[in-house]
């Protein structure tokens, strides 16, 4: 697979510095997943596809600018912030998620990939809102939760003005079952992006939520609340 190839088709093309960048994430990834569960997904190509290229597909949604902060919601293994962050080093990311450990895996290899624009920190969304509250041009989530719960999760962290963009594998039952959810936090579904992954790997659905007002206080609930009532 040519992966440079593959970027074409989202318009990015990337330095050999940028793709050794790539090769050391899945040497890296591969080999701390031994140990620690990072990802069901081990094989040279599928990685690259189903995790860094689908990663950077979010540039389909972020306008054109560099230069602009974002935050990464329950990232896991780094999806998609750290694909991202090789590909633009002008943006400031934050990446939260609520297990230690995966936060101290990813400080390893942001260390390790020299990316000076990106921080890792331990937190559940509903409590880094309490002090960053739409703070973000930008917030992803990729596999976090069905979105009347994830937008909960995400929005309050979002300017108004700014972007949630939400990574999922179909969207259509998602998005009539969040309406309610999306209007009530001070969001509206501004684009909806469809494509697949190569070779056959996917389908894939990006949904693009402008932050038209802001969300009122009282949210986030606590997440066993959110869980147990979504909006």
């Amino acid at each position: 697979m040519d992966f440079n190839l593959e970027l074409k088709k989202l318009q990015i093309e990337l330095s050999p510095l940028q793709l050794n960048k790539f090769d050391i994430y899945y040497n890296d990834l591969v080999e701390v997943n031994k140990y620690m569960n990072l990802t069901a997904i081990t094989d040279y190509d599928e990685v690259y596809i189903k995790h860094f290229y689908d990663s950077l597909t979010i540039k389909l949604a972020i306008d054109n600018n560099d230069e602009f902060s974002l935050c990464d919601v329950g990232s896991g293994a780094g999806f998609p912030s750290i694909p991202y962050s090789i590909y633009n080093n002008k943006c400031k990311v934050t990446i939260i998620d609520s297990l230690n450990k995966r936060i101290n895996f990813l400080n390893d290899l942001v260390n390790k990939l020299d990316l000076n624009n990106v921080k890792a920190i331990h937190s559940r969304a509903e409590d880094f809102a309490v002090n960053n509250r739409e703070s973000f041009d930008y917030v992803t989530a990729r596999a976090l939760a069905r979105l009347n719960v994830l937008v909960e999760l995400t929005l309050p962290l979002v300017k108004v003005g700014g972007k949630l963009i939400a990574m999922k594998g179909d969207s259509k039952e998602e998005l009539d079952e969040a309406s309610n959810a999306i209007k009530t936090l001070g969001g509206k579904v501004i684009n909806i992006i469809e494509l697949d992954l190569p070779n056959d790997l996917g389908h894939r659905s990006i949904v693009v939520i402008e932050k038209i007002s802001k969300t009122p206080n009282k949210y986030p609930r606590l997440f066993a609340k959110i869980k147990e009532r979504p909006l």
